[in-house]
């Protein structure tokens, strides 16, 4: 793993680290046809907890909210166990349910996974009505099925384009202000190829190509490209006939054409060193990069391929066990979790768009004239995974049981799109596999 790699799972470790091999954690759908329901219990006594542990200073702000809960009230003791970030989701899937603890983080997209598996319980009945109405809609559309609430997140994701304001005006760049104004594929590609006519080595464009388009990576960053597109991941528990649309096609021929301008990036340092002029990146990158460029530091929404700018969002999300035997216990702690003080304190640490209404609106970051405002705007304006149309902007990846396989079959697509594979070609062959996928798993049906 190079450093460019390191960086990347140490900054962003909430929004993307799907740390099990992916087939791995498909493989282990067996599922059933009944939900499972946690016991409610007497909401006294000692609850373990689960969470991986990203970058010291999130597991900082971890240890001290346990710490909070546990000296606010004699009631109920937490018992925190900090499992590391590359370990967490093998951990769990790993874990026989009935060993598993009363309340467990886990990254947003193997949700419906551990649910299909009986490893999650609704938390409707036990989180407080204040707790879930304060969640932002995004946040809620990740941890939502059939109008079941499994997973609360205390911060999200997003993703932008990064501009240099200096190398932009200098090239005679216009760009855009805001969500409503994005560059369309052709604005952007334009844009693309008047920085590298500036450039002595023609590179301009950061696409993260350090950290690989086969790994989750290539599906949160690229995937908003198919929404965009006016195509799909997965519709009804199909991949045909959306993901591999000839507007879906054609989309991916722009971006494998950017690979001439793109810088491959592997120090990591591609944008901050002032080598290109715009990176295609989250928000977990604006600490270096305002610290590289200051003033000189614009933020953009994706391009738009005619269905409007999408971004990707999602995140770490909290859930309850589905055996806890202490339901009221767990909600209760979850409560605590979620309050403005703890999430304020995780969100200053990892600079994420904090999940719940309250933080978000105080953020110094994403507050509206923020620095990051783009990205709460985004989040602002949520599709949850399906009902992908202009009026919305950012998706959340697929909830299914099935979404391991969605993943590793189109980050495989998208890698070798980029390595030259005609669109058409790569897009028929992964949706044909996630379909041939789901047809053995009975559709990954959840209770």
């Amino acid at each position: 793993m190079n450093a460019g790699s390191r960086r990347f799972r140490r900054a962003v470790p909430a929004a993307l680290a799907l740390a099990l091999p992916l087939a791995a954690l498909a493989a282990c759908g067996g599922g059933g046809t009944t939900g499972a329901t946690a016991e409610k219990g007497s909401g006294t006594g000692t609850i373990t907890v689960w969470a991986h542990q990203g970058q010291e200073s999130e597991a900082t702000a971890m240890q001290n909210a346990v710490k909070s809960f546990n000296s606010s009230q004699d009631k109920i003791k937490a018992k925190l166990t900090l499992i590391p970030d590359n370990d967490y989701t093998k951990t769990i899937t790993t874990t026989d349910a009935s060993k598993l603890p009363d309340v467990m983080e886990f990254d947003g997209p193997t949700m419906a996974n551990f649910v299909y598996n009986k490893k999650l319980a609704p938390m409707d009945d036990y989180v407080s009505s204040k707790t879930l109405a304060n969640a932002t809609d995004a946040i809620k559309a990740q941890g939502e099925i059939d109008g079941r609430h499994y997973g609360l997140g205390m911060f999200d994701s997003g993703l932008g384009i990064y501009g240099n304001k200096k190398l932009l005006d200098a090239a005679g760049v216009k760009y855009p202000t805001g969500v409503s104004d994005a560059w369309t594929a052709e604005e952007f590609t334009a844009a693309v190829k008047k920085l590298a006519a500036k450039d002595s080595d023609g590179k301009s464009l950061d696409l993260q190509e350090n950290n690989g388009y086969a790994t989750e990576w290539g599906t949160y960053g690229f995937a908003p490209i198919v929404w965009s597109a006016g195509g799909s991941l997965l519709e009804n528990g199909k991949a045909e006939g959306g993901l591999d649309t000839p507007e879906v096609a054609s989309a991916l021929k722009t971006f494998q054409g950017w690979k001439k301008y793109t810088d491959s990036n592997t120090d990591g340092n591609a944008f901050a060193k002032g080598r290109v002029g715009l990176s295609w990146v989250g928000h977990w990158m604006y600490p270096t990069y305002s610290k590289a460029l200051g003033k000189d530091l614009v933020v953009l929404p994706l391009p738009d391929f005619g269905n409007g700018s999408k971004t990707g969002q999602g995140s770490w999300q909290w859930g309850i066990g589905a055996n806890t035997k202490n339901g009221k216990a767990a909600g209760a702690f979850l409560d605590a979790l979620l309050n403005d003080t703890n999430v304020a304190a995780m969100t200053t640490a990892n600079g994420a768009p904090p999940g719940t209404k309250s933080v978000l609106a105080k953020s110094e970051l994403y507050k509206q004239g923020g620095p990051l405002q783009l990205f709460a705007d985004q989040l602002a304006k949520p599709c949850g995974d399906s009902k992908i149309d202009k009026s919305c902007v950012a998706v959340t990846r697929p909830v299914s049981a099935g979404y391991p396989t969605v993943t590793a079959k189109f980050s495989q697509a998208l890698s070798d799109i980029y390595g030259g594979t005609e669109p058409k070609t790569a897009l028929e062959k992964a949706a044909r596999a996630i379909d041939q996928d789901f047809s053995d798993n009975a559709g990954y049906q959840l209770p």
